[in-house]
């Protein structure tokens, strides 16, 4: 089952998700209106909410609040970009300009904060407390990711678990969360619900994995960024500290010194490095892993063929080239 094969598995309620964020991004505030579609509409995967949906109607979902569920996740993802590219001083995302280059930080963290406080009305209205505290908790968990990889940033000494926290924080909760609520919501077990939950954050690790691996893709083009903007930002993402731990004398210092300083003078010698290990094999083989994990905690869910399209989801997150 491939991408799109998935996409049409859920057609009807992906355009639902999609009318609704329209219709909830609205605001008698102009610009809160245009920074929001802006980056709304920039032409993101959709994954999360995706996510929401199939986990809700694998386990026999008839209702329509996974409708609101998956947008509260898109609004809340969304937010976390605009303030990511803020901290992170980025200029490019998805190949456009980022919500900060266009209309400046202030507007850009400002906006961020109004899909914060959107997707929290519309938890409200779900109506379910064990909906708020999923939610409550991951947006919390989220924040703290972001402060650690603030902290490790331009530390060399950076090392693979210290790593694996951020992410795990930062990107993995929210994936963790999306699958858990398709759970809350159907009334699954216990074991169910543990088992998505399990499935959301191996898949959401194996997700960052690849995009920190996709950084240091030949073509800019492919990743729909600049090449090498972990390293300018000075994060020691899984690919150098692999380098690091593998590398010659020469070809260690050069990367702490690439690290510790930042910046795009460093990229050549870089990638020569990751090049000449197995930086990108052993990242590649441990996403891969992760992946594995998700699809096996599918196992407690019943056959079918969104069970079928969630799997699918965790070999795309590694398959991928964007």
């Amino acid at each position: 089952m491939d991408i799109n094969t998935i996409r049409e598995l859920i057609a009807d309620d992906m355009n639902n998700v999609n009318s609704l964020i329209i219709d909830r991004l609205s605001s008698d505030v102009v610009l809160i209106n245009q920074i929001g579609h802006y980056i709304v509409n920039s032409g993101g995967k959709r994954l999360r909410p995706m996510i929401v949906l199939l986990a809700a109607r694998a386990l026999g979902y008839q209702g329509d609040r996974h409708i609101d569920l998956a947008a509260v996740i898109e609004f809340i993802h969304t937010a976390t970009l605009l303030h990511d590219d803020v901290v992170d001083e980025s200029d490019m995302r998805r190949s456009r300009d980022t919500a900060n280059a266009v209309w400046g930080n202030a507007a850009s963290v400002l906006v961020g904060d109004f899909l914060y406080s959107r997707a929290f009305e519309m938890m409200v209205e779900v109506n379910m407390m064990r909906i708020m505290e999923i939610l409550s908790h991951a947006t919390n968990r989220i924040a703290e990711g972001e402060v650690l990889q603030l902290l490790n940033c331009h530390d060399a000494d950076t090392d693979e678990s210290k790593y694996r926290e951020v992410i795990l924080r930062k990107t993995a909760t929210l994936f963790e969360a999306g699958a858990q609520l398709g759970a809350v919501l159907c009334q699954g077990s216990k074991k169910q619900e543990e088992a998505l939950a399990a499935y959301g954050l191996h898949l959401g690790i194996a997700f960052q994995i690849i995009d920190d691996a996709l950084d240091y893709s030949p073509s800019s083009e492919d990743i729909g960024k600049n090449i090498g903007d972990d390293l300018a930002e000075g994060k020691p993402t899984l690919p150098i500290i692999r380098a690091m731990q593998t590398g010659t004398p020469e070809q260690k210092a050069a990367l702490r010194e690439a690290i510790e300083k930042g910046g795009r003078e460093y990229i050549e010698t870089v990638m020569s490095a990751i090049e000449s290990t197995d930086a990108i094999e052993y990242t590649s083989r441990l996403a891969a892993e992760e992946a594995n994990k998700a699809k096996q905690a599918l196992s407690a869910l019943p056959p079918s063929l969104y069970r079928d399209a969630l799997a699918a989801i965790a070999d795309f997150s590694v398959a991928r080239k964007n």
